[in-house]
């Protein structure tokens, strides 16, 4: 279970600094550097797109980091296709779901209540719905 549902108010990367400190792993600039950036994010970075962005982050850091905030439930893996993504989990649990270009590899996020409404109805079949991600593939105006 995600321990920052339901935790609603909170920064996320405050939230995601005090967990990572509560689980033992000491503050450090470059882990804190991408604490950050995913803070400042509203849709899903690969790995080498964050170490990009981190000039003087080491990409051993980068994945370490990444590795530890998945292993606490502050981000998920985001299977864009091409590649594997990651993005936080936001406190309130609220979420998004992503459309890809698969010819430049463009991530766009989406969001239609609709959809949620019918993905939760799955429990009418008598399934408990742990998690679920929704992505769809296509080209981009740019593209067609």
């Amino acid at each position: 279970m995600n321990p920052a549902v339901g935790k609603r108010d909170t920064d996320w990367g405050e939230f995601a600094s005090e967990t990572l400190a509560k689980a033992g792993f000491r503050r450090s600039l470059p882990r804190q550097r991408v604490i950050d950036l995913f803070s400042g994010q509203d849709c899903a970075l690969t790995a080498l797109e964050i170490d990009a962005r981190l000039e003087g982050v080491g990409r051993a850091t980068v994945y370490r980091t990444i590795e530890q905030l998945e292993q606490l439930g502050l981000i998920h893996k985001v299977d864009l296709g091409s590649a594997a993504a990651y993005e936080k989990l936001d406190p309130s649990g609220h979420h998004h779901h992503h459309i890809v270009c698969d010819d430049c590899g463009k991530v766009e996020p989406f969001e239609d209540p609709a959809l949620e409404r019918a993905i939760h109805d799955i429990r009418k079949k008598g399934f408990k719905l742990e998690t679920h991600e929704v992505t769809l593939h296509g080209h981009c105006a740019e593209c067609s």
